[in-house]
């Protein structure tokens, strides 16, 4: 807190206000659509956001991060919670709140213990097949609300508001920025007035519903909303802790994920970041703490908002005083009286959702991983279709194992490239690319990988292939410009090849060993056991054995 209040100054004020005020009006309608995703009433969304921004304003490090209720973790939050109690009931309100602590502890000890690299194991495209197959479950959990009953059964009235407000927030998303500055509006405040469509589309609708009394055709509302502010509570339901351990780890992570890809692509926009620069363990610390507040005010686990964050930041937000503002306008609603907005139509809210979450649908990052790494797109693949046919978390595991079993089986097969001198020069290229000079009795070897006990047996015998092909070849020298590490498997195995090489007449020799590797090596018996020379280039070590007669 006191970096961004040392640094604040009064140009920011403005902008903050304006932000606070229009993200608390995009909240409203947010929050209680991601409550009702969570299997909670729409009030659990109004208090997940106002303990949450003002917690992470405290220690975390973005000036336009909008901490709130989310619609992904709000699937993943109800898949956690279904099979331990009803939705709606107070157990299942309280487990809300205790998944929400838990993994709030999760962040805030990965962050004290700065363990936020963990998370770089989330590959992109398994991010992007867990949001494809979210938003596509949510969409597809909300069109029986949307049709106001089974679709088989659909209520006529609900259908026409649900179309019709899915019809509205389309059309505001595609044509409401340009009509708004045909109207005048400069294009930012058209963008952010675009935004706004759905509190918009919130106010209409409960007028329609009162004017019309749609209610008594029919029409499903949310009902009364409690007013005043939470009171604050620990959760805590003895015998579900184990339950809620694998789900709150997990959801933790992905808060922390899409927490940090929105506050990190917001702050490349900055013009000035003299005084905002992100830290992945404080940030960790500022979610973490997020949810604990969440869980102790009657909320349920949240994240930061990409969709929200955009608005704060367009809308002027340069520091963390935009959320407080948010929060507390959003507590200000509350202690007034709130039977305004208990004729708000349940298919509207749907409506909302799924516009929401449909936006979210990333296939561009599925058509590139399909051309340029066929099991990068596998992975996308699977983790949707994991989350959709085997669940949140079960989908999530698998993409992560695909992709991390992509990930060594690439490693344990390096590329390795026999290397020949380019004519009068000293640089020296794969033979297969470019027209390298090459000498029978010098076999030049160029690992691509680091070596390790995963990939030692691919590397041997591809040694063995190249002799085999170099019957003449009396110095095999192994080029480790591109190994960043040698593990002690990969240790014993170049000792063996050392000994396998001097029985057969070939001399092993190392040239271009990093720093870092070398002095690793010196520690060890390889260097004194070697049959050949370590050389300090390629062309050193051209010139010492292609004319080499030995």
């Amino acid at each position: 807190m006191l970096d961004w209040l040392k640094h604040y100054r009064r140009a920011d004020l403005a902008g903050d206000i304006g932000a606070g005020i229009i993200v608390a009006m995009m909240m409203i309608p947010q929050g209680m659509a991601y409550a009702l995703v969570a299997g909670l009433p729409p009030v659990a969304g109004l208090y997940a956001s106002i303990a949450p921004p003002l917690l992470y304003a405290l220690f975390g490090t973005s000036g336009a991060q909008s901490v709130g209720p989310m619609a992904i973790i709000a699937l993943m939050t109800a898949s956690a919670l279904g099979p331990l109690a009803a939705p709606g009931s107070a157990l299942y309100g309280m487990l809300a709140g205790q998944l929400a602590l838990l993994s709030g502890a999760v962040l805030l000890a990965c962050g004290l213990l700065r363990v936020g690299f963990l998370a770089n194991f989330f590959s992109r495209p398994v991010m992007s097949g867990f949001t494809l197959g979210s938003s596509i479950a949510i969409a597809l959990g909300q069109l029986d609300t949307l049709l106001g009953g089974a679709p088989l059964a659909p209520h006529g009235p609900s259908v026409l508001l649900g179309a019709g407000a899915i019809a509205f927030l389309l059309l505001a998303r595609r044509y409401g920025a340009g009509l708004l500055r045909r109207l005048g509006l400069t294009p930012g405040a058209a963008d952010i007035g675009a935004r706004l469509a759905p509190m918009l589309l919130v106010l209409a609708a409960i007028l329609l519903v009162t004017l019309l009394h749609l209610d008594q055709r029919g029409v499903r509302v949310i009902g009364a909303v409690p007013s005043g502010l939470p009171q604050p509570a620990l959760p805590l339901a003895d015998g579900y802790w184990q339950a809620l351990g694998k789900p709150a780890l997990l959801i933790g992570f992905m808060n922390f994920l899409i927490g940090m890809s929105g506050a990190q692509a917001l702050a490349l926009k900055r013009v000035d970041q003299r005084h905002e620069k992100l830290h992945t363990n404080r940030e960790l610390v500022g979610i973490g703490l997020a949810n604990v507040g969440s869980a102790l005010s009657g909320g349920f686990p949240v994240t930061g908002s990409l969709s929200r964050s955009a608005v704060n930041f367009a809308a002027g937000a340069r520091t963390q005083l935009a959320g407080v503002i948010s929060a507390l306008l959003l507590a200000g609603a509350l202690v007034l009286p709130t039977g305004w907005l208990a004729p708000l139509p349940l298919p509207v809210l749907a409506a909302t959702i799924i516009v929401a979450v449909l936006g979210m649908l990333d296939l561009g990052t599925l058509r590139t991983a399909w051309h340029y790494d066929r099991a990068d797109a596998l992975a996308l693949v699977a983790t949707g279709a994991g989350v959709l046919l085997l669940g949140v978390e079960s989908g999530v595991v698998l993409g992560l194992v695909l992709s991390l079993g992509a990930m060594i089986w690439r490693e344990s097969r390096p590329h390795i490239a026999v290397l020949g001198r380019i004519a009068g020069t000293e640089h020296f290229r794969n033979v297969e690319r470019y027209p390298g000079e090459t000498e029978p009795r010098l076999l030049l070897l160029r690992v691509d990988a680091g070596l390790f006990f995963g990939n030692l047996e691919a590397v041997n015998a591809r040694v063995e292939d190249e002799l085999e092909a170099h019957p003449q070849a009396r110095h095999l020298v192994l080029v480790l410009s591109a190994v960043n590490a040698i593990d002690t498997s990969a240790l014993f195995g170049l000792l063996e090849l050392n000994g396998t090489l001097a029985n057969r007449g070939v001399m092993l020799h190392l040239a271009e060993v990093k720093g870092p590797v070398l002095d690793r090596l010196r520690g060890s018996a390889l260097l004194q056991a070697l049959s050949g020379r370590l050389f300090l280039s390629t062309a050193n070590a051209w010139d010492a054995l292609a004319r080499d007669g030995s």
